[in-house]
């Protein structure tokens, strides 16, 4: 347990498209069992900060209304008013800056740390010791803390961070970040690599809670005061209710790291995946064979070809493919080129256009 307070808030609202159709709108990624643990991407993530909070009490879960009950069930120990509902989803900002206001009430001096729901990783030791040194940073700094990931590879499917000048040295030092590069294209990937000053961005923030909100004020004035007007009412549940749809839809990254000179990165590594799309499989599940399979497969001159069925009495035949992604659930299959998969969610929102193909989103 760490000496200082820290309050670790999980993001679970989002819908995991790039994982369709395995990951659906009644039941999206962060609830799924994806190794052999046992464990759902949420109950991970909560198992690790717990372990960094000192107990599952004091960690903070903010999602959907439509996921309420899921997130309450496969969290039986958090206290049910560690929850945080959206009334509707406004991408991250609006959802930091509301767990924010939340932790300042209970907890003004607190550290405050977010963490999305859907990550994985393999050497929770090492990521203790790295959080642990971000809460130090956070909390004698006043700086904004983000976790760099060191690149293992030329990803287009990551953000990336560009170091700047030395802030505090160590195991672990912290380095003011220059600026913030979105997905980059393939040929931009392989050059920041090779700069060698780059991390991918992991999504993961560490904070004072008064620190974040001084950016709100700075940054998102119009946001902070709508919201923080929404909690000084005295029905506040209504006022919530009333304000959020209105608020800006913005990420975190946009409204306040991306704007703010107070932002430092520590890079690290500990095993992180953020398991995007589909092929994040292939890195999960590593096997000796030129393919990944999850049931049954029969392949004739295949390779490279990750597959997947709910159903492991199922079997999938493949010929003469390379490089693709065939999923078969109860009632979709989906095949997809492996250099496509981030084009799922352009079918998902297709789905989602049509009532008649509504059910399958």
């Amino acid at each position: 347990m760490t000496a200082l307070p820290f309050l670790p808030v999980i993001l679970a609202g989002g819908s995991g498209e790039r994982f369709w159709p395995l990951s659906r709108k009644h039941r999206p990624k962060q609830f799924l069992t994806l190794d052999e643990t046992g464990r759902s991407l949420l109950q991970a993530t909560s198992d690790r900060l717990s372990v960094l909070s000192g107990s599952a009490e004091q960690v903070m879960v903010v999602t959907g209304g439509e996921y309420r009950t899921q997130v309450l069930e496969q969290l039986p120990e958090m206290p049910v008013e560690n929850l945080i509902v959206e009334p509707v989803a406004r991408d991250t900002a609006p959802a930091v800056l509301y767990a924010a206001l939340r932790v300042a009430q209970e907890a003004p001096d607190a550290v405050m740390g977010v963490f999305p729901a859907d990550h994985r990783i393999t050497d929770p030791g090492a990521f203790g010791q790295v959080v642990r040194r971000a809460i130090s940073v956070a909390h004698t700094t006043g700086q904004l803390v983000t976790l760099g990931i060191t690149p293992t590879f030329a990803a287009t499917g990551y953000g990336y961070i560009q170091r700047g000048e030395l802030l505090l040295g160590g195991e672990l030092p912290a380095y003011r970040v220059d600026r913030f590069t979105e997905k980059p294209d393939a040929q931009t990937a392989r050059a920041l690599v090779a700069d060698g000053r780059y991390t991918w961005n992991s999504g993961m923030f560490i904070w004072r809670v008064e620190a974040i909100l001084a950016a709100f004020r700075q940054h998102q004035p119009e946001m902070y005061a709508q919201l923080s007007e929404a909690f000084r009412q005295g029905r506040r549940a209504q006022g919530i209710r009333t304000t959020f749809p209105e608020l800006q839809k913005i990420s975190i990254d946009y409204a306040i790291l991306e704007k703010s000179d107070q932002v430092v990165v520590i890079p690290a590594e500990f095993g992180w995946d953020d398991l995007g799309d589909w092929n994040a499989l292939e890195r999960l599940l590593k096997t000796e064979g030129q393919n990944v399979a999850v049931g049954r497969h029969v392949g004739l001159d295949t390779g490279g070809a990750i597959l997947y069925t709910t159903r492991g009495d199922d079997l999938i035949a493949t010929i003469g493919l390379e490089d693709v992604v065939i999923v078969r659930t109860d009632e979709v299959t989906l095949v997809v080129r492996k250099d496509r998969t981030q084009d799922i969610k352009k079918v998902v929102q297709q789905l989602k256009a049509h009532p008649e193909l509504e059910r399958f989103a």
